[in-house]
């Protein structure tokens, strides 16, 4: 690991100045950036710690202005808040399913959101588009947990985040705050697929940090996300999905977005055109899981996730509409 300062700011302006030097990066948790650093795939002269921040954390909620969150908040206080657990209650076992105690107790939202993708040809140091001499490693090579959906090229890697794909479907926007001042998009907007080694997989400019998410409060939506492993324990998801299902009785609006299937968070327009004006039974879910995966084109060996795709996009509206989803 290459030696690098290390700075700790108070305030929001003092961390923005710091970011201002060549080669800083931003450390929130650490669970993810410390092992780039480890490994060699991110040698940062700087390292801005977020974590003294105070206007960055906390929780607050009202059901005029829904859910506010700070980019500092850890996985554990978001599973814990009281507000979270009882109108969110999807977001606050998403938090739960994102890691151990110990992730959780360290893990940021922010860093949730903002981690980099674990492809293991990125982390063997091929770069984020894995090329080797201009041609990609991933069609001809191991790529059974690489993309289905989204994956034309050069990008094949997988979105890691566990807790976008349910807030996207909530309709969550993040708040960006840098030397330019703040801005408020949509989360969706935050993710974008490469097409060249100079690009991220971020919309976050350099010199920006994420100080909040906002999530709006609807209470007539039903929720739930619904993941696949390929083990019981800690491990990330095979697949992915998080549906919000808006009305009583038959379906008056739906979000469906998918995880860990594609380079972004994955919004299914087709399985969401299926699910309207449809009240849910067993038969609409599938009908809906089916559509989601209509377009996937698997690679040379993840033909299998297109299944678990759809079996997770069935499994995650029946649980938001409160249905047994268990031997299905």
């Amino acid at each position: 690991m290459n030696s690098f300062e290390y700075a700790r700011p108070t305030t929001e302006r003092e961390a923005i100045q710091l970011l201002a030097h060549k080669g800083a990066e931003v450390l929130a948790g650490g669970t993810d950036l410390l092992s780039l650093m480890k490994d060699d795939l991110a040698s940062p002269e700087r390292l801005v710690s977020l974590k003294r921040v105070r206007t960055l954390r906390g929780i607050q909620f009202s059901t005029g202005k829904g859910l506010r969150i700070g980019a500092m908040t850890t996985l554990q206080e978001l599973a814990d808040h009281p507000d979270v657990r009882q109108h969110y209650a999807a977001l606050s076992q998403a938090a739960i399913d994102a890691g151990g105690p110990q992730i959780r107790a360290m893990g940021t939202l922010g860093g949730n959101l903002l981690q980099r993708p674990r492809c293991w040809y990125y982390r063997a140091g091929y770069g984020l588009l894995a090329q080797k001499d201009g041609k990609s490693l991933v069609p001809d090579g191991d790529n059974r947990y690489h993309a289905i959906l989204g994956n034309a090229g050069p990008a094949y890697f997988v979105s890691p985040s566990t807790l976008a794909p349910l807030l996207i479907a909530l309709g969550a926007s993040v708040k960006l705050l840098g030397p330019k001042g703040s801005r408020q998009i949509e989360l969706g907007k935050l993710y974008t697929i490469p097409t060249s080694e100079t690009q991220r997989e971020h919309t976050i400019e350099a010199g920006e940090i994420l100080t909040e998410v906002l999530v709006p409060y609807d209470a007539q939506v039903r929720s739930a996300s619904y993941e696949i492993r390929q083990r019981q324990g800690e491990d990330w998801p095979l697949a992915q999905a998080a549906v919000a299902l808006r009305g009583n009785g038959s379906i008056r609006s739906a979000r469906v977005v998918l995880g860990h299937v594609a380079p972004i968070p994955w919004r299914s327009e087709e399985a969401e055109a299926e699910l309207s004006g449809k009240p849910v039974s067993e038969e609409v879910a599938d009908a809906a899981g089916r559509a989601a995966v209509s377009k996937a084109t698997p690679l040379s060996m993840n033909k299998h996730k297109v299944q678990l795709a759809r079996v997770a996009v069935k499994r995650a509206i029946l649980r938001a509409a409160g249905m047994q989803v268990e031997g299905l």
